[in-house]
């Protein structure tokens, strides 16, 4: 499939600070024509046509009345994490656009990580290091 006929997501930059990490990024590719919140705002009127989804990786970019608005083709928003607390479900719902999330995708590694915890303090690791 051409990059121009696949769907067109919304990121807010690959790399960086806030952007998607770039091993994500490159898996988007391969589904999706990756569009970065500076393209979108740099040619509005061509580009909105062609977002079909909203990809929000560590909260950003920002989910606002106006976006929804300017985004006539939006189907879903991929959001990368556990919660939806930053997101407004009603409004976004309103647009008629989906919201998916991964509630389970960091259960076991936060498992992992308080085991350690625990185990390192109940045998004073820290100290003895």
């Amino acid at each position: 499939m051409a990059e121009e006929e696949l769907p067109g997501v919304l990121i807010l930059d690959i790399g960086g600070t806030h952007g998607v990490l770039e091993n994500l990024a490159a898996l988007l590719k391969k589904h999706f024509r990756l569009i970065t919140m500076k393209e979108f705002l740099e040619n509005k009127k061509e580009m909105s046509k062609k977002i079909q989804s909203v990809f929000v990786f560590e909260g950003r970019p920002t989910i606002d009345r106006e976006l929804l608005e300017s985004l006539p083709n939006l189907k879903v928003i991929g959001n990368s994490g556990v919660g939806v607390d930053h997101l407004d479900l009603k409004m976004i719902s309103n647009f008629g656009v989906k919201v998916t999330n991964t509630p389970h995708a960091v259960a076991d590694p936060t498992a992992d990580i308080g085991m350690a915890l625990m185990l390192a303090s109940a045998r004073r690791l820290v100290e003895g290091n």
